[in-house]
């Protein structure tokens, strides 16, 4: 069956459908990663977009159950040069276009990628529709694009339910109650972690760590990282209050990844405008890192197209080191806004000069952009949990 990307300025890519059989408006996003496409469909950071991958093959290793990030798919839409019909992998449950079709997720492939993401890479990120419609009405369609908006997403995406993981150096004991969904009880119902972790993420105990984890769309390998060092990790809601947070009493407080535009987010920022006046150790990542720097009163914008894929390097500022990072994000701090009594940058992007992350004078806190957790990959800048650890002990 044909189907169609029509971009908000007039461009029509013709393809063939993928997955879903429903019309669908989003945001267009790009992403490099040459692997990891389980690893992108469920994380919540995509919901409200659809996501185009660079890489021309994707699908030729099927779905891997274990590294899903959460239990559900959630872009709005996925676009591909060339599905696999056929995988092959021995941890492998099934295809890509079964998944897409199982999680009601639309897509098409056929297409030059190439050349749509050089269009956003020259135009900037845009809305558009994925459809099957062959009698579509493109101006019609164009105004749909328009007027959407990537809205109330961290609600959608967040835990309903407080839930707690054991921390535990055996990586195989992370899973908690079994058998239950975590769409509709709030716990989670597989393994927090897959079974090959590098062997140095036993290189430091955090046993006897209380961590409160905000979930504003949370990626599991975050919650991993932590209780596969030994930390206790307990997940809250989105909309927890901070008196709650602080009541809890722990040890360290994480904030999450999540989706969407910053300071739509108001509610949280207030709350986390609380915990930065407490001396609780707060690390935050990615959403989390900018909101954090809007409760400090420093300002966020949009990128033109944002940084998505696994090959980011990018340059701690105190020791000169540079990782590779993977990175999902469309916003970032505005480094010009950021006051020097109260924070300062601690890394920088090699590629464009853009804020990576921060310390807190005088607290005991650090935010970064990207994503140190890396499922599925690079491990460059795991070393950030320890860091935190460090600064719990």
């Amino acid at each position: 069956m044909k189907a169609f990307l029509i971009l908000e300025d007039g461009t029509v890519f013709t393809g063939r459908h993928i997955g879903a059989d429903r019309e669908s408006v989003s945001e267009i996003v790009f992403n490099t990663s040459m692997t990891g496409y389980l690893e992108v469909l469920t994380d919540p950071s995509y919901a409200g977009q659809a996501v185009c991958m660079t890489y021309p093959l994707i699908g030729n290793y099927g779905i891997c159950e274990d590294d899903m990030q959460s239990d559900q798919a959630w872009p709005e839409g996925f676009i591909v040069h060339e599905i696999s019909d056929y995988y092959s992998n021995f941890r492998s449950h099934s295809s890509i276009q079964s998944f897409l079709l199982k999680h009601n997720i639309p897509g098409i492939c056929g297409i030059d990628t190439r050349a749509l993401t050089k269009i956003l890479r020259e135009k900037g990120t845009m809305n558009g529709v994925i459809t099957t419609n062959e009698d579509f009405d493109k101006e019609s369609l164009i105004a749909s694009m328009k007027e959407y908006t990537v809205k109330g997403v961290v609600e959608k995406v967040s835990t309903k339910k407080q839930y707690f993981i054991k921390g535990s150096l055996d990586l195989k004991d992370n899973g908690v109650m079994a058998g239950k969904s975590r769409a509709e009880t709030g716990i989670t119902d597989k393994p927090l972690l897959p079974e090959r972790v590098p062997s140095f993420i036993h290189e430091l105990n955090g046993k006897g760590l209380k961590i409160a984890l905000l979930d504003v769309g949370c990626k599991r390998n975050i919650a991993a990282s932590l209780a596969g060092r030994g930390c206790d990790v307990t997940v809250f809601p989105y909309d927890t209050t901070a008196e709650e947070l602080i009541s809890f009493k722990p040890d360290g407080i994480m904030i999450s990844n999540g989706p969407g535009d910053p300071k739509d987010c108001t509610g949280v920022i207030e709350e986390i405008k609380k915990l930065i006046k407490t001396d609780i150790p707060i690390f935050a990542i990615c959403l989390g890192h900018q909101l954090l720097a809007l409760a400090a009163g420093f300002d966020t914008l949009k990128m033109k197209y944002g940084h998505r894929g696994v090959n980011h390097p990018v340059k701690d500022l105190d020791s000169g080191k540079v990782y590779i990072t993977s990175q999902n994000h469309g916003y970032m701090v505005d480094e010009s806004t950021v006051d020097p009594e109260i924070a300062y940058p601690a890394f920088r992007n090699v590629n464009d000069g853009t804020n990576e992350g921060l310390r807190y004078k005088d607290k005991k806190i650090f935010t970064v952009q990207f994503h140190p957790e890396a499922c599925g990959g690079p491990l460059d800048s795991g070393f950030l949990f320890d860091r935190f650890i460090e600064m719990m002990t």
